[in-house]
């Protein structure tokens, strides 16, 4: 009878059944087959709503969608180029810097390359760069700001391995404090590489222009203090996570649809509506991938696998190489929602047992997402970038190879 019971939950996601559907399926057969009452599994689903950090999620998103649906994409640009337009690649640096603050804030890389590419991929041809390295800055960069404040997937991972347990306490102030120099640390790679690779470019410069500086300053006045707040109040403490997504959706909120003007209050409830799909998608994942964890936890299959990675397996950097290459294939074949529901779970405390911190944990995780998400063959920006600018995905593939080795060196 069990037998059956897996075929069919096999069956269910081969036919494309939503992913909690899936997880709930498998999780309901495993405490039937344990004599384990199906109650758990509601009172799970229930544990949710006693988490406070998870009022940040909607917030957040939110505020992410009213940006995208804003002018927020071009003034950022034409700041940024403003201000490095002048140096050497500098239009390349603003793709880097422009996407990576874009897509923390809306939370979703997709998001970043239809808003942004539009504007950055015909200007970078303009500018002289070659096309195989315009598609792969512009889909590269689409994934960074995963590790930047306030990144949707980073607190998702911090709710995850609080509801989980971990050994060694930490906020999700500690996750958003731990992930800021690393993600220096790949935008400086990456503008490293793309100097080098222009190296023979006569690319033209644009002078600095104080009137542009200025009329760019003037554009985003209200925008400028959004990330100096946010970024400010949670990396000095001031702000709890839950405090700063409520300030931050006030603020977007005033600023859009008062100031600017850019959303009328008839466009709000289709803001709001696909802003709460999407969290509403992440909340039922999330609540039966923790009815799934406790089936996990009560089967010890977390002690099995380290038993088994410890058998097989002595080393700590060993173990790290093992899982960088693991979530890298993972990113390139599952949403950075669904790897962090169903493989954190598992990996961390395996990942504890070799003395490896939650945190680290955590931007080991995420930084290697960020890469799936343009690795071939099925990398998920690979075919939205594809389909806006309208390219085979093999060029795409040539594209984001430099760009992919680049940040594997990185992580």
């Amino acid at each position: 009878m069990i037998w059956l019971g897996v075929l069919a939950v096999l069956l269910l996601a081969l036919a494309g059944a939503p992913l909690f559907i899936v997880i709930l399926a498998a999780a309901m057969l495993g405490f039937w087959h344990q004599d384990i009452s199906l109650e758990v599994i509601p009172i799970e689903l229930f544990r949710l709503a006693d988490t406070p950090l998870l009022l940040s999620l909607p917030l957040f998103a939110f505020a992410g969608y009213m940006l995208a649906a804003a002018g927020t994409s071009r003034r950022l640009v034409n700041l940024t180029h403003a201000l490095v337009g002048s140096f050497r690649s500098g239009l390349a640096v603003v793709a880097l810097v422009s996407c990576t603050f874009f897509t923390a804030f809306t939370g979703a890389s997709g998001v970043t390359i239809v808003a942004l590419g539009a504007l950055l991929y015909p200007a970078l041809l303009q500018a002289g760069y070659s096309q195989r390295f315009s598609l792969g800055l512009v889909t590269s960069s689409g994934s960074l700001g995963l590790l930047l404040v306030p990144s949707l997937p980073l607190i998702l991972y911090g709710v995850i391995a609080q509801q989980v347990g971990t050994q060694v306490e930490f906020s999700i102030q500690d996750l958003f404090l731990a992930g800021a120099l690393p993600l220096v640390v790949m935008i400086l790679v990456l503008i490293g590489w793309t100097l080098w690779a222009n190296r023979n470019q006569n690319l033209p410069t644009q002078p600095l222009d104080l009137t542009r500086v200025r009329q760019a300053l003037w554009e985003a006045r209200y925008e400028i203090p959004l990330p100096i707040l946010v970024l400010g109040g949670v990396y000095s403490g001031y702000f709890l996570i839950s405090e700063a997504a409520a300030v931050t959706v006030c603020y977007v909120f005033v600023v859009e649809v008062f100031l600017y003007r850019e959303i009328g209050f008839r466009q709000l409830p289709e803001i709001i509506r696909n802003s709460m799909l999407t969290v509403g998608g992440i909340l039922m994942i999330l609540g039966a991938a923790l009815a799934f964890t406790n089936l996990l936890v009560d089967l010890e299959v977390p002690q099995l696998l380290f038993a088994f990675m410890q058998e097989h397996v002595s080393s700590r950097w060993t173990f790290l190489i093992l899982l960088n290459i693991l979530l890298l294939a993972l990113g390139a074949i599952l949403d950075i929602f669904s790897a962090l529901v169903i493989m954190t779970p598992l990996l961390l405390p395996v990942a504890e047992g070799y003395g490896i911190h939650p945190v680290h944990l955590g931007i080991i995780f995420l930084a290697n997402m960020q890469i799936g998400y343009f690795t071939p063959p099925i990398g998920m920006n690979l075919f939205i970038a594809s389909y806006s600018f309208k390219r085979p995905v093999t060029d795409l593939y040539r594209a984001c190879l430099p760009f992919m080795l680049v940040l594997l060196l990185a992580v």
